[in-house]
């Protein structure tokens, strides 16, 4: 055991008379740490032999030997400044553990200040001259500070901060550039208040949407059964500034606050504390009326408004700390305060009370659409209908939970409306890291172009004209945030691909920092997960910025969306026309017909473009000048329409098919001539998967040209090559038991 983790323990126990109760997180944490010991060289250079894919971006290999002599020199012990503290024996025990990975051995670690230390230190912990020098003021409460200094007369290194919190996400950060090869020296500040993983997991470990295994809550066993992954998930996610998880689904059940389920939360929460994590849930608007506590969920109710406040109550007693409730409501049969008359101010603005004198936080989801598809032409509309006229009436620690797109998380969707129209709001987003519709986690698609593209947009609004990331960032009031729906299971390696984990780590580094770069965030998970190396982490980063445009080709180019199959939202299937509802139809959003395809949201179609901002409804509102990306989008357009190369729309939707085959094949070869490069495990397991994934661009391509054309009557261009099957046989297939269903 770690010399550090042994005085911490002793002292905790020292103390357990005093503060028994308060301690026993605290407990429980250390003793993850000690039930993880650091890999000696050895057991590192096994593990690189045949890698799993657990250890996430934080494998910290071994060194190369010039890079490893400068680090050696950065930190040749490892001195805290800093108060010891649950949060800053995490930070010393993260940087032994990742220096001895990459050095092959541990420095010793002390409070006396020698030339090349690597220390920790909070501002009120350093010289005026030195903390003046630092712009410590710059960094806030979570922000920090990595420099080069002189300190009691000594060169050392510094990782500084206001807060303890900073002190670990400063340690990680210098961790992150120490094995991508980034310079060592930095600081940065998080842009947004509230980082957070939804996870849609089920009380039976069951995952909606996952394709990585189980749950990883293993709600049987809790509380009194603590599985040492939880610290795992913790250190990974406060490696990228991750502060919050909802440990439940967003379809959730009643029962997840009862005070069984308060008891297992609890318990997660204590090992996540120190990483500075918060737990939230989601809630069931009926719950106080189907746990029989109440004779309605009317949120206007006063029995039912003081049961939610004693609810709260309770909570807090178990979770001090505790973050707060997501809620989708009036949503795919989901009760809510709709049901009652009432508004979803009403709705949210109950809980908001609830929460609001232990400084939590509502997350009301703007996913909503009518039951029987009633209300509106156009499903993509009703958010933006439903939200826009209550601006500046929700409370103030509400946010409003907006999906990136106005329908579903498709491969490609425009920047939902809601962003901009908004300003008296705060505006949560949310993204979908699991890939519910770009193959699972078969399919390749780096997703971090995704999430840049859409805070990039420009909406239009303001003066000058704010981006999505603006205004995620200029929220009213103090709350501004992100969520991602997590890709995380129990597989070994947490993501049910390696490759998907760079969907989380994308999904953590733009929730810091929204104005990322996505390439940059693909070449310093690639360094940190596959290989320093500059053509092995520039190839891998190659295919990773090809991946999510690939899929889209293959799958929905030019703007087509919700073409898969029933249930399992997985093979294609454009031709789906009986379902209950219209908006549960791909043929509701492809409208394809003899003269033409696409669905028409100008003003002579569903006038969808009008709730965009003047100046971009007005570009949106003629095919020329509406980005080809999303032409389909917003155009029902003739099949011989003159696409900007020259080629007819037919022509080129044909065209989009074909180069997504071509590059799933090419991510196929480039990964293939990477073998001498990888570890033989990972590489072996991705390369199935893409071999996977070339055949189902194929049958993407296949069934959706066989569709189009049995509709068009049109012949195929001269040269390409026609589906290998006639349409009947695409229409029969069938994928029973497909994962991730909940």
């Amino acid at each position: 055991m770690p010399e550090i983790l042994r005085r911490t323990l002793r002292d905790v126990f020292r103390h357990m008379t005093r503060a028994r109760l308060a301690l026993l997180p605290v407990l429980a944490v250390m003793l993850l740490l000690a039930a993880t010991p650091l890999m000696a060289p050895a057991q590192a250079a096994a593990q690189a032999a045949d890698e799993d894919g657990y250890a996430l971006w934080l494998r910290y290999a071994p060194l190369p030997g010039a890079a490893r002599a400068q680090l050696q020199a950065q930190a040749r012990t490892v001195v805290r400044l800093a108060p010891a503290s649950p949060t800053t024996d995490a930070a010393m025990a993260e940087l032994q553990r990742g220096l001895a990975g990459m050095l092959g051995k541990a420095p010793a670690t002390g409070n006396t200040v020698a030339d090349g230390a690597l220390v920790l230190a909070r501002a009120a912990d350093l010289p005026d001259t030195v903390r003046s020098s630092l712009a410590l003021a710059d960094a806030g409460t979570e922000g920090y500070v990595l420099r080069r200094t002189r300190l009691q007369g000594k060169n050392v290194f510094l990782i500084a901060a206001n807060s303890d919190i900073g002190l670990l996400y400063g340690s990680f950060a210098w961790l992150r550039a120490a094995a991508s090869g980034a310079p060592l020296e930095s600081a940065s500040a998080p842009a947004l208040k509230l980082r957070v993983l939804n996870h849609w997991d089920n009380p039976d470990r069951t995952v909606e949407r996952g394709y990585a295994g189980q749950s990883i809550w293993d709600w049987w066993a809790l509380p009194d059964i603590v599985d040492a992954r939880y610290l795992d998930y913790a250190r990974a996610n406060a490696s990228l500034g991750i502060n919050g998880t909802v440990l439940n689904n967003v379809n959730a059940k009643a029962e997840m606050l009862s005070p069984a389920f308060i008891a297992k939360a609890a318990a997660l929460a204590g090992v996540f504390r120190p990483y500075g994590i918060r737990v939230y849930l989601s809630v069931r608007f009926s719950t106080p009326l189907e746990l029989k506590e109440t004779a309605t969920a009317d949120p206007l109710d006063p029995q039912v408004r003081a049961w939610w406040q004693r609810e709260a109550d309770e909570i807090y007693r178990a979770i001090p700390d505790f973050g707060g409730f997501l809620v989708k409501a009036n949503s795919e049969g989901q009760p809510g305060p709709q049901d009652y008359h009432r508004t979803h101010v009403d709705g949210a603005n109950m809980l908001a009370a609830a929460l609001a004198p232990h400084n939590g936080a509502v997350m009301w989801r703007a996913f909503v659409y009518a039951p029987g598809g009633t209300k509106t032409d156009d499903r993509a509309k009703q958010a933006y209908d439903e939200f826009k006229p209550f601006d500046g009436r929700f409370a103030p620690n509400v946010l409003v939970q907006v999906k990136n797109g106005a329908i579903d998380f498709q491969p490609r969707e425009p920047f939902h409306p809601l962003f901009g129209a908004m300003p008296r709001t705060p505006l949560m987003m949310e993204f979908q890291i699991t890939k519910e519709y770009l193959g699972f986690s078969t399919d390749m698609a780096y997703l971090g172009p995704l999430f840049q593209e859409t805070l990039a947009a420009n909406t239009h609004h303001g003066s000058p004209p704010l981006s999505v990331a603006d205004v995620l960032q200029q929220a009213p009031g103090k709350l501004t945030g992100m969520a991602g729906v997590a890709n995380i299971g129990s597989d070994r390696n947490w993501s049910g691909s390696h490759f998907d984990q760079a969907n989380w780590y994308a999904f953590g580094r733009l929730a810091w920092n929204p104005r990322g770069d996505a390439r940059a965030i693909a070449d310093e998970w690639a360094a940190q997960t596959f290989s320093r190396d500059t053509a092995v982490r520039g190839a891998v980063t190659g295919m990773m910025m090809v991946s999510r445009e690939a899929v889209v080709n293959y799958m929905t180019p030019l703007g087509l969306h919700h073409m898969m199959g029933t249930g399992h939202h997985h093979g294609p299937a454009p031709w789906v026309d009986n379902l209950e509802r219209p908006d549960w139809n791909p043929v509701y959003y492809h409208r394809t017909a003899r003269d033409g395809i696409g669905f028409d949201r100008t003003a002579t179609g569903s006038n969808a473009i009008a709730q965009y901002a003047p100046a971009l409804a007005a570009q949106l509102a003629d095919p020329r000048t509406t980005p080809e990306q999303v032409l389909l989008w917003f155009h029902h357009l003739p099949w011989d329409y003159r696409m900007a190369s020259g080629r007819t729309l037919w022509q080129e939707l044909i065209s989009h098919y074909d180069r997504g085959v071509r590059q799933a094949r090419d991510m196929q070869a480039q990964w293939a001539a990477l073998a001498p490069a990888i570890d033989a495990r990972r590489h072996a397991e991705t390369a199935a998967r893409l071999q996977r994934q070339a055949a189902n661009a194929q049958l993407w391509r296949d069934a959706c040209i066989a569709y189009f054309q049995s509709v068009s009557g049109l012949p195929l261009p001269a040269g390409v090559a026609p589906p290998a099957h006639d349409l009947d046989h695409y229409r029969k297939l069938r994928f029973p038991y497909a994962p991730g269903n909940g």
